[in-house]
């Protein structure tokens, strides 16, 4: 049998909390365990089996920052019955505010008899060491703890608690900011051990839920402040959507739905194009295939995206396929993409050091082996002009290719060789005097080759040779 208070003045559900001053604790925790109740946790707990986010019995580690929403979550998971241990981030970037929410964290832990996990970060000092954004900041920093607190603690799942606010705020953001089809579709349930339970749930369901159970929070002073992006669309721009349209919210977190439908294909024909485009082992496109592609620019943002190019940057690099010449380079953080002739090179940036040789003098006998491979240079010690050095080729040099008699530019060899850019730029050459005796690991100058008058050979070999 379930009792249900009514006011005097309205015809409103009471929260027996209100009641449960005036009665005995037994009774206080008969209330807080009645159906009325139920429906947030029964909601939570479909969720959870119908996502396959946790099975019964798992140790759950709870992200708990003192809020609602973390708050919430650590008292429904204890109510469904998994064992819950807390982990609290001070990442002391609001003075006195942090401590209060870790105080008031470390008195919640302590009533819910939780094993409580805290750490303490300098946000602002790792934001400027990284040159990235606090926010940023605090997200690796929180969530690469958590990880390493999962593996210490054995625990099956990191619980936080993003919500269906959180999933339509996430959808604009990305809109606003720019993205493609993966960044429309809001927050998802699961991203490895990181489960997000309350994701069937929004805000104003989570708060009623802590009023019933008179359950108290804090509150983060700069949420309800509009200097980060997120904060003006949660304080401004999604509630103006929704005086125009009351099922605005709805409407987008039902389009966020369909669009993780529609990736599964789209995902499926991105990875068939990449098939179709992609050479040496994904470290080639081929121009010819990708110009034939039903979206080109889309398909090749998809690509470089992961390496860290913008779309600006696809757009450019697409563009040059049909009006740039071979040579232009684009890069980006570790990554650079070369336009040759027939592929666009994906290449990591890597400083171009000189390679290592090895010399040795030996006399010349006629029983001598001159070794073939391209990595040795066998020549008449005696033509050359010493000290022997080493610098990369530069615009006009020239030399005279083995076995030939007259000059070639070394740009034109290494043409006609179709050495790819990215090497061509890293082709080391070893001078005797102002003339070329080796192209490093491609082919001695004919001057300087053995005959018969040779009396003395040096050999040259590539220690580490630059592939």
């Amino acid at each position: 049998m379930v009792a249900i208070f009514v006011s005097k003045d309205s015809d409103n559900l009471l929260s027996p909390c209100t009641y449960a001053k005036k009665l005995s604790p037994r009774t206080t925790a008969f209330w807080r365990e009645t159906p009325i109740f139920a429906p947030m946790k029964q909601k939570v707990a479909q969720y959870i089996a119908q996502k396959q986010l946790l099975k019964p019995g798992d140790r759950v580690l709870v992200a708990l920052s003192g809020g609602a929403d973390s708050v919430a979550l650590l008292r429904i998971l204890l109510a469904l019955g998994y064992d819950c241990e807390a982990a609290h981030c001070n990442f002391h970037l609001r003075g006195e505010e942090s401590d209060r929410d870790e105080d008031f964290v470390c008195r919640l832990c302590k009533e819910q008899h939780v094993a409580l996990h805290t750490a303490h970060f300098d946000t602002a000092r790792e934001a400027a060491r990284r040159h990235i954004s606090i926010e940023m900041a605090a997200r690796e920093l929180r969530y690469a703890w958590f990880e390493e607190l999962r593996l210490a603690r054995c625990a099956n799942a990191i619980a936080v608690a993003h919500h269906r606010d959180d999933s339509a705020e996430t959808f604009l953001l990305n809109l606003l900011r720019g993205t493609g089809i993966n960044g429309l579709q809001g927050i998802r349930p699961r991203n490895g051990y990181l489960v997000r339970p309350l994701l069937c749930a929004d805000r104003q369901e989570i708060t009623a839920y802590l009023q019933r159970i008179g359950q108290d929070y804090v509150t983060d002073s700069t949420n309800l402040q509009d200097e980060y992006l997120r904060n003006k669309i949660r304080l401004h721009l999604l509630p103006l959507m929704q005086q125009i349209n009351p099922a605005a919210k709805e409407n987008i977190l039902k389009t966020a739905a369909h669009l993780t439908d529609a990736s599964l294909l789209y995902r499926q024909a991105v990875d068939e194009g990449r098939r179709r485009i992609l050479r040496n082992g994904g470290q080639a496109i081929d121009i010819c295939s990708l110009l034939q592609e039903p979206a080109p620019s889309t398909l090749l943002f998809e690509i470089l995206h992961p390496l860290g190019f913008n779309e600006s940057q696809t757009d450019a690099i697409c563009r040059s396929l049909t009006d740039g010449q071979p040579g232009k380079r684009f890069e980006t953080g570790d990554w650079q993409v070369v336009r040759d002739r027939e592929c666009l090179l994906i290449e990591r940036r890597e400083e171009t050091a000189p390679p290592c040789l090895d010399m040795q003098t030996t006399d010349y006998t006629p029983g001598f082996d001159i070794p073939r491979d391209r990595h040795t240079a066998c020549l008449d010690a005696d033509k050359l002009e010493y000290p022997l050095t080493l610098r990369l080729w530069q615009k006009g040099d020239t030399f005279v290719p083995f076995g030939m008699t007259g000059r070639k530019k070394v740009s034109d060899y290494l043409t006609d060789r179709k050495v790819p850019l990215s090497r061509k730029e890293r082709q080391w050459v070893l001078c005797s005097g102002n003339d070329i005796a080796w192209l490093v690991g491609e082919r001695s100058d004919n001057r300087f080759r053995i005959d018969s008058s040779t009396r003395r050979v040096i050999i040259v070999r590539v220690i580490s040779p630059d592939s």
